[in-house]
């Protein structure tokens, strides 16, 4: 087995891509999700679980949830062959291993090497595949495994009804950055953000667009009026979260907007990248009870 390290530096907008094959085609996992990958070994079924969920096994301490990735993308029953790996990850709090049938190395790239497929590709509103990377001469598909995840046990994402334990809510009428590049969690997110009284949330598919538009409006005398917070990505086409919050912290204009990052990715190496950079608040994705009572803090705390 592997044990796999971030090397990368903060705000370089640069991502470590891990590729992966299923049934000969590439795919990609960014290595900020991996926590080792280690060859197949026996699995024991649980009954009326997802069809793309194999069972569980313990390889040490921790029981693992397995995924059998071909058969999920591809709905072909896949035979478990001895060669098999699985790449256990670690995401949204949770360590999950998927079944891949051979992994190819590492490419380090930037973000902007990165692009969307359109819904020409994806034939949804918000497909499996978080982007279209440049690796070398191949073209290397990253997946969202936190949508996979979602798709097969939805109560491990965002969860609406958290914002209802909060409490009675008011309207709040401060206009609200947010850079994500799910659509599908853009939505959850703006939903749960209006329901909570944040009606004025103005969302952006990447940290890129957000940038072009805070620095479109830096010099504006009612700049604290168009941003009074940013929520934050981390991982993203073009630009990536951690790029945006060093870039928003470095702008002297711009240095006293809010930021909270907003990832699955959070976790003790990424709360250190994040506060060198400047972040307010880290939090998971999951967390979206605790995202709303930080934005009320902060926003609070900015009108001192």
């Amino acid at each position: 087995m592997a044990d796999t390290e971030i090397l990368l530096e903060s705000g370089t907008n640069e991502i470590e891509i891990m590729q992966f094959t299923i049934f000969g085609e590439l795919y990609g996992i960014n290595v900020a999700k991996v926590r080792e990958i280690m060859m197949a070994d026996k699995v024991k079924p649980i009954p009326h679980s997802h069809d793309a969920v194999e069972g569980i096994f313990k390889p040490r301490d921790i029981l693992l949830t397995v995924i059998n990735l071909p058969k999920y993308l591809t709905g072909q029953e896949a035979e478990a062959k001895e060669r098999d790996l699985f790449i256990v990850t670690n995401f949204n709090k949770t360590n999950i291993a998927f079944r891949v049938h051979t992994v190819v190395g590492i490419s380090r790239i930037s973000w902007e090497d990165i692009q969307k497929p359109d819904k020409t590709i994806t034939h949804e509103d918000d497909g499996v595949a978080t982007g279209i990377a440049q690796c070398g001469s191949n073209l290397v598909t990253i997946l969202d495994f936190e949508k996979i995840v979602a798709d097969i046990s939805p109560e491990t994402t965002i969860q609406v009804n958290e914002i209802d334990k909060l409490g009675e809510r008011f309207r709040r009428d401060e206009h609200i950055i947010l850079a994500e590049d799910s659509l599908l969690l853009t939505k959850m997110i703006k939903d749960s953000l209006s329901r909570a009284g944040y009606v004025n949330v103005t969302s952006f598919n990447n940290g890129r667009e957000a940038w072009d538009f805070l620095h479109a409006i830096r010099d504006d005398k009612d700049f604290e009026e168009k941003a009074a917070l940013l929520i934050t990505d981390i991982e993203m086409p073009e630009m990536d979260g951690h790029r945006l919050t060093k870039l928003v912290k470095d702008d002297e204009k711009m240095k006293d907007l809010p930021v909270i990052i907003f990832s699955s990715l959070i976790n003790r190496e990424m709360r250190v990248k994040g506060k060198q950079l400047g972040a307010d608040e880290q939090l998971s994705k999951p967390e979206i009870g605790r995202l709303v009572q930080v934005m009320d803090r902060l926003l609070e705390e900015r009108m001192m």
